[in-house]
């Protein structure tokens, strides 16, 4: 397929290189494989689950190393509020209150979102604050509803639907309401800081920049005084040269009415460039609006602290080990020890071919297997929340390894194949701590450790016009394909999610 020199030029603006666009039309001429679920991760096997003493044993692990280590707390906060708010845009498109009763409505319409809405409204983080903008506006309770749902979207109200779901009002404190990115800071401050200092790195839309900036001197000094910890922020964006090629349905490159390459943003998957680019001996990474109120608090912190020690265990093995293999004398059973470490603690395994291997060839792929990042991954029990969840997969090689998958990558066609999703016993929080050096101190080069054909395609339209788009392989799914990985049974109340705006309506965001 043959691009013009106006493709070129685009492209070359974009920072994507011809080859790259090239092989991301390809990728849609030839399909996306589904993932091959050999069985799904169960605690005993492939979920490890402690016990109180254990717990302790690795949170003192992490309180006896933490000051001799650089934290960081890496948040993917470049999700926009519109989504969460789907419900309410729909309600000011479709209701006149001025036409029927509130009432009348849900009772046509059968809309449980506008109904649960109403029901709970006054215990939003923001009611207090629309409530006293909209005062003496309205002759009518409906009239006043429909009000409230115009202040809280609109642009000329307060304009939440078009905000980032970072800085949305999520908790009600009394004096004051809390933002995620401010819950966020707390958290820092708790498990991710040292010696009084506290390093986060969020990303976020390019457009949204100044308000975080704002919000972080309001939260920023408030969290600084109580916890006693100064804060050092960073941002970045998702790149341009992340976005992919969108085709027609013929798989041939899509074109703007101006005869331009459509361009479409990568997904969250975009984001191992932007990791990539930060570093420290442990990272955490939990997405923006996951966040607790006080009282799971300390049960939250815990976690996070149980999962740092047992990075830092593992690591301690890992690099003596990976030390030992780099010097390369050996004994077969030195090599037989390092193997079972891998395959017990690291859920690394080894085809049946190994043994056959002479003792420089074992040690060849020791290393390889040995010398990758580092991830421990907190796994909730599955209450039929949606998301990915732990299995073992086998790759095309017949390589068996720990992955987080999601349903779209699973063919659920096939009936094997739809019982292993359905045999899960836990999903995918985002709740990862990470370890991205060797034992020298390097930083690895993360984008080696992707595995490309764990991608998605997804059909969408544009100007009543249908393509097909490519997302990047997800964050903590295909981008981490290639790491060392362990799950952890974690307790639900560690998750806490916001999809939609009724969500905030859950006990687990009510602060009293």
């Amino acid at each position: 397929m043959e691009l013009t020199e106006a493709d070129k030029v685009q492209l070359d603006n974009l920072g994507v290189s011809t080859e790259k666009a090239l092989g991301q039309i390809e990728t849609f001429k030839e399909g996306i494989p589904f993932v091959r679920l050999e069985k799904a991760a169960i605690v005993s096997h492939g979920i490890s689950k402690f016990s109180e003493a254990r717990e302790k044993q690795l949170m003192d692990t992490f309180k006896e190393e933490r000051n001799n280590l650089s934290l960081l707390k890496f948040v993917p906060a470049s999700g926009a509020a519109s989504r969460m708010f789907k419900a309410m845009f729909n309600f000011l498109d479709a209701y006149d209150p001025k036409k029927e009763s509130l009432e009348a409505y849900i009772d046509r319409t059968k809309d449980k979102d506008v109904a649960t809405f109403f029901e709970g409204y006054k215990k939003f983080a923001f009611y207090d604050l629309i409530q006293n903008k909209i005062k003496g506006k309205t002759s009518s309770k409906d009239e006043e509803k429909y009000l409230f749902v115009r202040e809280m979207l609109l642009e000329e109200g307060l304009n939440y639907g078009f905000f980032p779901k970072g800085l949305l009002p999520f908790h009600h404190y009394g004096s004051h309401t809390a933002t995620p990115f401010e819950e966020h800071l707390k958290e820092a401050a708790a498990y991710a800081s040292v010696n009084n200092e506290a390093a986060l790195h969020f990303t976020i839309s390019e457009q949204h920049g100044e308000m975080f900036n704002e919000e972080f001197k309001t939260a920023g000094e408030r969290v600084s005084a109580e916890a006693k910890v100064s804060f050092s922020v960073s941002y970045s964006f998702q790149k341009s040269s992340t976005d992919t090629i969108a085709v027609d349905m013929d798989n041939k490159p899509f074109r703007e009415a101006d005869g331009s390459l459509l361009f479409r943003p990568g997904g969250h998957g975009a984001l191992i460039e932007n990791l990539n680019e930060v570093d420290a001996d442990i990272i955490f990474i939990k997405n923006i609006d996951n966040v607790v109120v006080p009282r799971d608090f300390e049960v939250m912190v815990n976690h996070k602290k149980i999962l740092a020690g047992l990075l830092l265990e593992l690591q301690k093995k890992v690099f003596e080990y990976a030390r030992l293999l780099d010097e390369e004398q050996l004994s077969a059973e030195q090599l037989e020890t390092i193997k079972k470490f891998m395959e017990e603690e690291l859920n690394v395994h080894f085809q049946k071919e190994f043994q056959a291997y002479s003792t420089g060839e074992q040690i060849e792929r020791l290393k390889e297997k040995i010398n990758r990042p580092l991830r421990i991954c907190g796994m909730v029990k599955n209450e039929g929340e949606p998301g990915g969840g732990p299995f073992w997969v086998k790759d095309a090689q017949g390589h068996i390894s720990l992955q987080i998958i999601e349903s779209a990558q699973v063919d659920t066609k096939n009936p094997e194949q739809l019982q292993i999703m359905g045999n899960a016993t836990h999903f995918n929080p985002v709740d990862l701590v990470c370890g991205v050096r060797n034992y020298r101190g390097e930083k690895y080069d993360l984008q080696k450790y992707v595995d490309d054909k764990q991608g998605f395609i997804t059909e969408k339209t544009k100007e009543g016009k249908s393509l097909k788009a490519l997302e990047l392989p997800g964050l903590w799914n295909g981008a981490m394909a290639f790491w060392n990985t362990i799950f952890v049974e974690v307790p639900l109340t560690t998750f806490n999610p916001v999809k939609t705006v009724n969500d905030l309506l859950k006990p687990s965001h009510q602060v009293k």
